[in-house]
């Protein structure tokens, strides 16, 4: 088995350190370097729309694509027939669990449980553990419902500034600074749509938790699907994500929030599905670090910031439907360029948007039909 990490130098994680000392303890493994590029970073290739395959919904895949491609490069050229390549997505949304789950928790009146681990996250965040609860105190007073209406009232009001979306407080359908920047008739369509959301909501879920987890993963299943597409368009290599399966999701999700999320210890599923089944070395699963991909991101931010800006400018399809306004989207790209911290997620999502509506608008025009047959009578 081929076993391939990306290796950027300006990641400064220790993903790769792992992944060699994992192929020098595990037999059968051969492992491969992907190195970084200046072309591998985030928002690389989309002058060329054309060249991204055409998905059923946006995916977020089409902006770290080049980095996608020279991980696929790789596996083609050492592999002798495409195969199949494994990923690790959704791993995060079913082996563990955001601190939200302490919404729940207080909801509950479960205390003194949600003080331990509140105390444990804000260690882990260099905040107070009050500040921690704090965060998860509105989300705990509230129901699925009533936080549509809350957010439809959010919508009716001014656009807010920007602040890290970790300093707002934990929302059942939390608003990202995308939702600030449409226009103010398009804010107020989407509050009359919450609103009514929220008047027909029937059986919603009653943890926060679970809520957030679903939607996590039609998130990452949809992106992931997007992933495959590239995959075998250009390569013809299938993907498999293996915490997308359904048995897994289930047996995972069964597992309370709270102790999916449990701050005190690095993904406890894993480590109690694993632990002495030798599968795998006893330091993959005491590993309490992750890598991420954040210098890349403003990477690609600063170097295709043009192309960035030509997308979401004036012949921007979501500027055309009110969905994004030019001044905070130019602010948020300039603040990127500047290497200041900047509304990232954000960002990340409005583009995909706009990709897809591009590249809707390019291809070619099909549409189904459905032919009642015609029974001839006696």
């Amino acid at each position: 088995m081929a076993a391939v990490t990306f290796a950027d130098e300006r990641l400064r994680d220790d993903d790769l350190a792992f992944a060699a000392r994992t192929t020098a303890t595990v037999p059968g493994l051969s492992h491969h370097t992907v190195p970084g590029a200046p072309g591998t970073v985030y928002y690389a290739g989309l002058h060329d729309l054309a060249a991204l395959p055409v998905t059923d919904a946006p995916n977020a895949y089409v902006v770290t694509a080049s980095i996608k491609r020279a991980v696929l490069d790789t596996i083609a050229a050492n592999a002798p027939t495409p195969g199949v390549h494994f990923t690790g997505a959704a791993g995060d949304a079913v082996l563990s669990a955001p601190s939200s789950y302490l919404a729940d928790l207080l909801r509950e009146r479960r205390h003194r449980q949600a003080w331990s681990h509140a105390l444990v996250h804000a260690r882990l965040r260099h905040t107070s553990t009050f500040a921690v609860l704090a965060r998860a105190w509105p989300a705990s007073r509230t129901d699925l419902a009533k936080a549509w209406s809350q957010t439809a009232d959010e919508l009716r009001r001014p656009a807010r500034d920007w602040i890290p979306q970790a300093q707002r407080p934990v929302a059942w359908t939390p608003l990202l600074a995308s939702a600030d920047w449409m226009n103010t008739d398009t804010r107020s369509r989407l509050a009359d749509a919450v609103d009514q959301a929220a008047g027909a909501l029937a059986n919603a879920p009653a943890r926060l938790a679970d809520w957030t987890a679903r939607q996590d993963l039609a998130r990452v299943g949809a992106n992931t699907a997007g992933w495959r597409a590239l995959a075998l368009a250009e390569h013809g290599i299938e993907l498999a994500a293996p915490y997308l399966d359904n048995e897994v999701i289930r047996a995972c999700l069964a597992v309370p929030a709270d102790q999916r999320g449990a701050p005190g210890q690095y993904k406890p599923l894993l480590d109690a599905a694993f632990t002495g089944k030798r599968v795998l070395p006893g330091f993959v699963l005491a590993r309490t670090t992750k890598g991420g991909f954040n210098a890349l991101a403003y990477a690609g931010l600063r170097d295709h910031a043009p192309v960035l800006k030509e997308l979401v400018g004036p012949s921007s399809r979501l500027a055309a439907l009110g969905l994004v306004t030019q001044a905070p989207v130019n602010d948020a790209l300039a603040r990127a360029a500047a290497g200041q911290p900047t509304a990232q997620g954000a960002l990340h999502l409005v583009v995909t948007a706009e990709v897809w509506l591009r590249q809707l608008a390019a291809a070619p025009t099909c549409w189904w039909e459905e032919v009642s047959p015609h029974v001839a009578r006696a």
